[in-house]
């Protein structure tokens, strides 16, 4: 009989919590969403799970010396796993479609106008009972605007380690919504007519030009902003690697084996931080509603940037690839040559939105290091 008391005390029914049975089915409904409707499955399914996991009572994959506890304090508290997977995006990303056309980087800056935007609003959320958000809090919470899962993982662990589970959830949760979230600005800015645009052939890149451009980015970096280079120096010797043909081997590491296992465990790691205890509190509310506004808001200024510089340009330029400074890569891209394409059959901006798109992962870069160097 002993026994088989302490063998009940010790089993998960006996020990579940509400709040535990709550992130288990936050958990699911990520593997769900990943899953049945394929929304970013490659970091939601190990993120779902590893909430499932982390919300196992006498699990012990939290605990000191357990899998997730592990896996969050190697590879997120010291900001390697965003890192390697700055790299292996670097390794992935075409630059061609931003050096045939600089001017888009215009649009990648402009996206970036709602992490500011939302810096502000975090601010001013302490005006309503319940929420205490500090400078370095804002700052963490700000940077889901951009879009960008590595960077907002990045940015949390140093400046705001407790709200990490709550922004990367956020963050991927509003990369993968991206085909629902878009669509609906983009259209309410623009014109049928403005939508219909078709713009010209881009102009063939040379390889010195693809080689030179890393070096340069990161040149400008080391000078003008030396608190991004961790984001942006990987980021580029990912894409070096690709683009001087001499390590091929390296780069398809990169490309495939290296950044497949660090986003097991990254996603992992994430969700380690969605344990009822950490997860179950008010600011997580406000932490989801920011994000969204965040991202709004940069949609809608890529938006109305581009808009300003069709202006200028006499026409020749889709507002559309705007919404693309985002940096959901490819996805922005691909949601602004859908959408291009429901209004003109004939209209692929694909390539013309690649060009902001992959401005806005060097734009989140930059600002999160702008808000290391002023908040960290």
């Amino acid at each position: 009989m002993e026994g088989l008391v302490a063998f009940w005390a010790e089993s998960g029914i006996a020990n579940f919590t509400p709040g535990q049975l709550l992130m288990m089915g936050v958990g699911a409904l990520l593997l769900y969403l990943s899953i049945a409707r394929g929304f970013e499955p490659l970091l939601l399914l190990p993120i779902g799970f590893g909430a499932i996991l982390a919300n196992i009572p006498n699990g012990g994959f939290t605990e000191e010396g357990g899998l997730l506890y592990l896996a969050y304090h190697v590879g997120i508290e010291t900001g390697v796993f965003p890192l390697l997977i700055f790299m292996g995006v670097g390794a992935l990303t075409d630059f061609g479609a931003l050096i045939a056309n600089p001017k888009m980087l215009l649009l990648g800056a402009a996206a970036q106008f709602g992490i500011f935007a939302t810096l502000i609003g975090a601010i001013g959320l302490n005006f309503v009972p319940g929420f205490e958000f500090s400078m370095q809090d804002a700052g963490a919470i700000a940077i889901i605007g951009g879009a960008d899962g590595p960077t907002a993982i990045f940015l949390a662990s140093k400046l705001a380690p407790e709200l990490l589970g709550a922004i990367a959830v956020a963050a991927y949760s509003y990369m993968a919504l991206v085909p629902l979230i878009q669509p609906p600005i983009m259209k309410l800015l623009t014109t049928e007519s403005e939508r219909q645009i078709k713009m010209e052939q881009l102009r063939e890149v040379s390889k010195r030009e693809k080689i030179i451009f890393p070096l340069m980015v990161l040149g400008l970096t080391i000078l003008f902003l030396p608190a991004a280079t961790p984001l942006v120096g990987m980021f580029c010797l990912g894409n070096l690697m690709r683009e001087s043909g001499v390590v091929d081997r390296l780069s398809s590491t990169a490309q495939n084996e290296l950044i497949n296992i660090v986003t097991i465990f990254l996603g992992l790691a994430v969700g380690s931080k969605l344990s009822a205890d950490k997860f179950l509190q008010v600011e997580t509310l406000g932490i989801l509603l920011l994000g969204a506004v965040a991202f709004a808001i940069g949609t809608a200024t890529g938006v109305l940037m581009a808009k300003l510089m069709c202006k200028l340009s006499g026409g020749k330029i889709n507002p559309l690839i705007g919404a693309a400074g985002v940096s959901a890569v490819p996805m922005a891209a691909r949601v602004v040559n859908k959408v291009g394409l429901e209004s003109n059959q004939h209209n692929f901006l694909l390539m013309h939105a690649m060009g902001p798109n992959v401005a806005g992962v060097l734009g989140s870069a930059v600002a999160a290091g702008v808000l290391i160097a002023v908040l960290g």
